[in-house]
């Protein structure tokens, strides 16, 4: 698939922390992954705490439909904005203005084609959706 292999290239990173981290941890092909992947620089690891935290002002708000706070909190702390998911409630909270802005989340997704489309290509040559906060 043409997304992992701009992460393995290099010309992307993977940004995880908080509750994602934990369940990314369950699956032992990620954890071979990402153990060279951060020994690469090809992934991020952010403060858990600031994740959970930020998380917390999210349920506290109750304007996202998905029961993924913890992936919008990611993207809010470390300034990410393009997320790989084919969960479509989370495709609307993570492009809703109010969530996810400067610049507004975008994603990445296989579910009506898992083909590489034009669109998928344009999205891995944005730079604006990849800057990490720190």
């Amino acid at each position: 698939m043409q997304f992992f292999c701009w992460l393995n290239t290099g010309k992307g990173n993977l940004v995880t922390g908080g509750k994602s981290l934990l369940e990314l941890k369950k699956s032992g092909h990620f954890t071979i992954w990402a153990v060279e992947a951060l020994r690469a620089g090809l992934m991020r690891i952010e403060n858990k705490d600031e994740v959970d935290a930020q998380t917390g002002k999210l349920k506290d708000d109750g304007k996202y439909k998905s029961n993924d706070p913890h992936i919008l909190a990611l993207a809010i702390v470390s300034g990410v904005r393009l997320l790989y998911t084919n969960d479509r409630l989370l495709h609307g909270d993570f492009g809703n203005k109010r969530l996810i802005d400067n610049p507004r989340g975008k994603v990445y997704s296989t579910l009506k084609r898992k083909s590489f489309t034009n669109t998928h290509r344009a999205l891995l040559r944005r730079k604006d959706l990849c800057q990490v906060s720190h």
